[in-house]
């Protein structure tokens, strides 16, 4: 196919850049040749921050940047770039900070930001704007030719802007680590009950629409009770919470009904209308929670929803070479969720009268369309109701709804898919590996092991190298310096993994990791953990994240692998830098427990360490031993089974020798008690804990 146009972007790996490498616009990548350029020149930056699945970016692209006037006027005044979110999250986190400071409000994607050539300082931004003034927003071209106009005329008065942002910065830089203090347990508390004030008792989840899953907060939710039902005084309240939310979620259309897995958010307060996209980071947390939620409370649901959610990653995000994709994209054939959404006599031409009747009745066929004048699917009964209503055995009607979807899949496979990002990101790839590892040894899905064991494979043969990982990987290119996340959040997958099946190269891939990132990362002189390495392209802002958003806090998971690795291998070093960052962290953690979740699990483990358990002995008599150990969940509660013949165990582990066909180790924090090779004596030794 002949294009009139090729820009600079035609050689980047991101797909969401390639979508741009063909528009009018003279598009650059970040990098050096851009910025010389625009120092060169004397002309201001315009960053474009967006992401593949990202709709407005669609719509921006299609309406702008594929557009020859708009372009000519960008290719005048400007020098454009043109940035990968998802690979650049330290761009994005700064320019989005910036965003919320110059405009007095939230960010969002597609992020524009204008920046001076000299010191890459934003002097405006904004998000989506569209190419003719409309929606109460100005006209793309017309702010083009006025931000050109203002750069040129009012330099000093810009200047002087861009002084007070830089020392905004180096506030933000200094952060208020220098009032650390011993971090006080009632955060705990604190937290719990501001979920509580912000939690809807009659829809789940938390706040008002757009509601978004908040899984850490929900994670957060579930070691409350599980720590206090230790004590004897379950949080039935936070159960409840965590259920509500679960449930509603599951029958809500944030939920795929008929392929598995969620979208990244509800566009109403009902969670009935999502944005479509599927992110793999979303589906990686909620993943774990669900398979945990089904171990607490039995529910059926939740272990349903589990398996399909770990099927449809297997089947529909996981590359050949190991790795996880990144996105399903919210549109085909140029509209947002045409790929999902159904009419009845599209469903009744596919199903039997009999798989008809059971299906209109789950997802409520009989009422109105919800989406665009045709139906996105929602359960509206459940199937102990279907069953009353059709006078059939409940176990037909779940028969008849499991064939119903298979049929409903099989006819959606049909239509144009959504676009997928293939580019496959350490961080994202780390949560994944967390959420299948745990899901497969809760849920007894060995296949989900397997799925993650090739997922960490992968990222240890394609993206560590010479003791330093890589961000990101596509077509077997791995290039761009890593981030915190990607090193914690690895680390923190290949902990799980490890419990669910043992191999020494995968924790040796975890400590180098670890090792690296306290190298790195870590704020020697203030605790906590920077998101960029020391050496990293120099920036206008260094970030050390605190607050969990869309992704767990980086210092948050950072603390908890610490305090983990140092617990099960006598590591000091692990344990001083996890205490460093609770200390530094705990002024911010202190004005908003809520919004730090993962920082508060960590903490939860530095106030009451957690139990290490290690089994020694055969592997063939390992699985006895691990159903006594599951049958009680303990989220504070690490176990490994560590076959005899296992070589090279780092730290204490290596101390720990079977005595017996099977020997375990039970150690709470440092306190250790005396080896165990009877089942019910380890038993025993688990209850005391409470």
């Amino acid at each position: 196919m002949a294009f009139a146009h090729t820009n600079r972007l035609i050689g980047e790996t991101s797909p969401y850049l390639l979508q741009h490498a063909h528009n009018p616009v003279d598009w650059y990548p970040w990098g050096a040749e851009a910025l010389e350029r625009a120092g060169r020149q004397d002309q201001p930056i315009l960053l474009s921050i967006g992401y593949s699945a990202c709709h407005w970016c669609h719509v921006m692209e299609h309406e702008s940047f594929e557009d020859e006037e708009v372009a000519r006027v960008m290719n005048e005044n400007f020098v454009c770039i043109k940035v990968d979110r998802e690979e650049r999250p330290d761009l994005d986190k700064i320019y989005q900070t910036a965003h919320q400071l110059l405009a007095q409000r939230a960010g969002g994607w597609p992020l524009t930001v204008f920046l001076t050539p000299d010191d890459l300082m934003p002097f405006f931004a904004g998000t989506y704007f569209p190419k003719t003034a409309r929606y109460g927003m100005p006209g793309f071209i017309d702010l083009l030719q006025r931000v050109a106009a203002a750069y040129r005329e009012q330099r000093d008065s810009i200047r002087a802007q861009n002084e007070q942002l830089r020392g905004i910065f180096a506030s933000l830089d200094a952060g208020e680590e220098k009032q650390a203090a011993e971090p006080d347990r009632r955060v705990l508390d604190l937290a719990r009950n501001e979920l509580q004030s912000q939690y809807d008792p009659e829809y789940g989840g938390f706040g008002a629409a757009p509601k978004f899953p908040h899984p850490t907060s929900l994670q957060f939710l579930l070691h409350r009770y599980a720590r206090s039902s230790a004590a004897g005084r379950p949080d039935a309240e936070a159960l409840g919470m965590l259920r509500g939310t679960l449930r509603a979620m599951a029958y809500g259309g944030i939920y795929d009904q008929v392929g598995g897995g969620f979208c990244r958010y509800s566009v109403d307060q009902y969670w009935a209308i999502p944005h479509f996209e599927k992110m793999l980071y979303d589906n990686a947390q909620l993943l774990p929670l669900y398979a945990d939620a089904a171990v607490v409370t039995g529910d059926p649901l939740f272990r349903r929803i589990a398996g399909e959610t770990g099927a449809w990653v297997i089947r529909e995000m996981q590359a050949p070479a190991g790795g996880y994709y990144s996105t399903l994209d919210a549109d085909s054939e140029g509209h947002e969720g045409k790929y999902y959404v159904w009419t009845p006599d599209e469903i009744r031409a596919r199903l039997s009268a009999e798989e008809f009747a059971v299906v209109a009745l789950r997802f409520g066929l009989q009422r109105g369309p919800n989406f665009e004048g045709r139906w996105h699917l929602n359960v509206h009964a459940d199937t102990t109701e279907i069953a009353g209503e059709l006078n059939l055995a409940e176990a037909e009607v779940v028969a008849r709804l499991a064939s119903a979807r298979a049929k409903l899949y099989a006819a959606r496979e049909e239509r144009v898919r959504p676009g997928r990002d293939e580019k496959i990101l350490a961080s994202w790839n780390g949560l994944m590996i967390k959420g299948m590892a745990r899901a497969g040894r809760l849920l007894g899905r060995p296949e989900f092991i397997a799925s993650a064991a090739r997922a960490l494979d992968f990222a240890r043969r394609e993206l560590w190298r010479d003791g330093r990982l890589l961000a990101t990987a596509k077509d077997g290119r791995a290039h761009l310096n890593a981030y915190l996340d990607d090193y914690v959040f690895l680390v923190d997958g290949a902990l799980e993994l490890l419990q669910a099946n043992w191999r020494t190269e995968h924790l040796e891939f975890a400590l180098a990791l670890a090792r690296a990132a306290l190298q790195r990362f870590e704020d020697n002189n203030e605790g906590g953990f920077y998101f960029t390495s020391d050496d990293h392209e120099k920036l206008v802002h260094r970030p050390k994240p605190t607050a969990d958003e869309a992704l767990p806090s980086g210092n948050g998971i950072a603390a908890q692998v610490c305090l983990r690795l140092g617990y099960l291998l006598g590591e000091a070093d692990f344990l001083h830098a996890a205490e460093r960052t609770l200390k530094a962290l705990s002024t911010k953690i202190a004005q908003y427990p809520s919004a730090h979740c993962s920082l508060l699990i960590a903490l939860e483990d530095y106030l009451d360490p957690p139990q290490t358990v290690v089994l020694r002995g055969a592997a063939e008599a390992f699985p006895a031993w691990q159903a006594r150990l599951l049958a009680v969940y303990a989220p504070q509660r690490m176990t490994f089974a560590i076959p005899s013949a296992a070589e090279r165990l780092p730290g204490v582990l290596m101390e720990r020798k079977a005595l017996a066909a099977t020997t375990a180790y039970v150690c709470t924090g440092h306190a250790c008690r005396p080896p165990v090779t009877d089942k019910d004596e380890l038993l025993k030794l688990l209850q005391e804990r409470a």
